[in-house]
């Protein structure tokens, strides 16, 4: 029967995953990662950790979660075999008898010490015990908030016409937040972003400032920023929304599938004599355009969120590659001559993920 380990391993080289890149992906720290390969539990802070780091590792690799948890509690069970010699030696009644003895020695013993410390000792007066500390909520009024969260303090945030709690679930060895899309956890200065309300929009960023781990007495400085859309009326003519690409236009995938969109930098190294231009997509305070002709081996680099669009003289005239998620990938959008308008932005699949396509609108 194949292992927890060899399973989790053989399926994430087969995709050609590394640690890092799993890492990054799903928010779970490389060391737990290798721990689970090794199944070694040892590591991890709690039960909860082992079950939930190892749901989440499964069902990224595409492992049914069902067939882990079973192998995860046949690991749990497993007892050492006891020796046959054992089985068939009786067992010897001295270490009862010396068991016993060592207990009644160790009552009178107790006895004895109990009577001196009330008897002779001075008596103290009682120590009282501190109160509690009471959970506290916050709300986020503004575009950010940092308070000094403990276990069982939450942070309400709004957004459009509903509210979302979010709530400091654990402060071990890292930070846990629940929230309605599931639990975020972070490592000391890490941060993420959330999709509150499902629409594809990650309008939440949370960030994990200062903590001691194992601590959770001292507390955890939390940091949340939410990021609003781009208003539909603020979003330029020229932007086309997803859904109305029609199934004929040209779509090629550049970067596959992914969990969450992240920050890309389009580079573009010039060949020839071409006219480039750029318009940078749905991006509040970052609506960033551009025309320009270049000359042979000038170069330009654009970073956006969402997406670019693209308009080029002569699609062999330049070379373009995309950088992002320690990834570079070269791509082409045209032959020699050609004229090219097409967007290159992220896209998300029916499954919620996400793909970086370049679309091509002419």
């Amino acid at each position: 029967m194949e292992s927890l380990g060899n399973k989790l391993k053989i399926t994430r080289e087969a995709k050609g995953y590394s640690f890092d890149y799993v890492s990054r992906e799903i928010n779970i720290s490389t060391r737990y990662l290798e721990a689970l390969e090794r199944e070694d539990f040892t590591c991890f802070p709690g039960e909860p950790y082992v079950r939930g780091f190892l749901k989440n590792y499964g069902e990224y690799l595409g492992i049914n979660t069902d067939e882990l948890m079973s192998l995860y509690r046949a690991l749990k069970i497993q007892e050492q075999p006891i020796p046959m010699e054992q089985l068939l030696k009786g067992p010897s009644p001295m270490p009862r008898i010396l068991g016993a003895i060592g207990v009644v020695l160790a009552v009178l013993v107790l006895a004895g010490a109990a009577i001196f410390i009330i008897y002779r000792l001075p008596k103290k007066s009682p120590v009282s015990v501190p109160e509690r500390r009471p959970v506290s909520e916050y709300v986020l009024n503004s575009n950010s908030l940092e308070k000094r969260l403990y276990p069982g303090d939450s942070v309400l945030v709004t957004v459009g016409n509903n509210a979302y709690k979010l709530i400091l679930s654990g402060l071990s060895d890292a930070v846990t937040i629940a929230t309605p899309r599931g639990n975020v956890m972070l490592d000391l200065g890490q941060e993420a972003m959330v999709d509150l309300n499902n629409d594809g929009f990650q309008e939440l960023r949370i960030i994990a400032s200062d903590f001691v781990k194992n601590d959770s007495a001292r507390g955890v400085l939390m940091r949340f920023e939410q990021e609003a859309p781009v208003p539909q009326a603020a979003v330029p003519e020229s932007v086309i929304p997803i859904e109305t690409y029609s199934a004929g236009r040209d779509t090629v995938t550049i970067i596959p599938a992914v969990v969450n969109p992240f920050p890309f930098t389009l580079r573009a190294v010039f060949q020839g004599y071409c006219l480039f231009r750029y318009e940078i997509l749905a991006e509040r305070d970052k609506q960033g355009r551009s025309e320009q002709y270049y000359q042979r081996s000038e170069e330009i680099s654009v970073t956006a969120q969402n997406g670019i669009r693209l308009g080029i003289s002569n699609a062999q005239a330049v070379r373009l590659q995309v950088i992002g998620g320690d990834r570079t990938v070269p791509f082409e959008t045209g032959g020699a001559g050609e004229v090219v308008a097409a967007d290159l932005r992220w896209v998300r699949d029916d499954d919620g993920r996400y793909r970086l396509v370049l679309i091509r609108l002419d």
